[in-house]
């Protein structure tokens, strides 16, 4: 990470990230937050910002496969690390069987929150937090639905967990 100077904007750092497997060179205001970058910078849309105070979930995305609140991360910390937004989830044309299950279960009214809905889902299919209904909705309660879509959102992870498709070792292709 090297420190460019701008006189417009004051000092912008260069950094290297890969972005869905993609290498990216960036650069960028020294406070500029991964959710600004991806939407501002690189045009990867999908990640909303919601609260754009770690409130609602709408920004999740992956970093190093870890999910992560995009609107509070600090792009300047992630210099060689990995992410994966809801962009690079699936593989071509091929949904990830958490996008497949949101369709299929109609788990989403307006959409807005459905990117970090299934980002959330996919950690917490991964982590095993999908085995009891109750820890499911409690790994879930950082993404607010203003639709009120729960009971969808829950029958469609639930569906993913029931055929196993998000389970061990899926993390290591994010």
């Amino acid at each position: 990470m090297t420190t460019m100077g701008n006189a417009a904007s004051g000092p912008e750092l260069s950094v290297s990230l890969y972005v869905n497997g993609e290498a990216r060179e960036v650069q960028v205001p020294s406070q500029a937050t991964l959710l600004d970058v991806l939407r501002e910078r690189l045009g990867l849309t999908g990640s909303k910002k919601g609260c754009n105070h770690g409130q609602c979930g709408a920004c999740t995305v992956f970093v190093d496969g870890e999910a992560v609140l995009s609107c509070l991360t600090l792009t300047a910390t992630l210099e060689g690390r990995s992410v994966t937004t809801i962009e690079g989830l699936a593989d071509g044309d091929a949904l990830h069987p958490v996008q497949q299950a949101f369709i299929e279960h109609d788990a989403f009214q307006c959409g807005y929150c459905t990117p970090g809905q299934i980002m959330s889902a996919v950690a917490c299919l991964e982590t095993g937090h999908s085995r009891d209904e109750a820890d499911l909705k409690d790994f879930m309660s950082g993404n607010i639905c203003r639709c009120a879509a729960y009971p969808q959102i829950v029958k469609a992870i639930q569906s993913v967990a029931a055929q196993g498709a998000a389970g061990e070792g899926e993390r290591a292709a994010l």
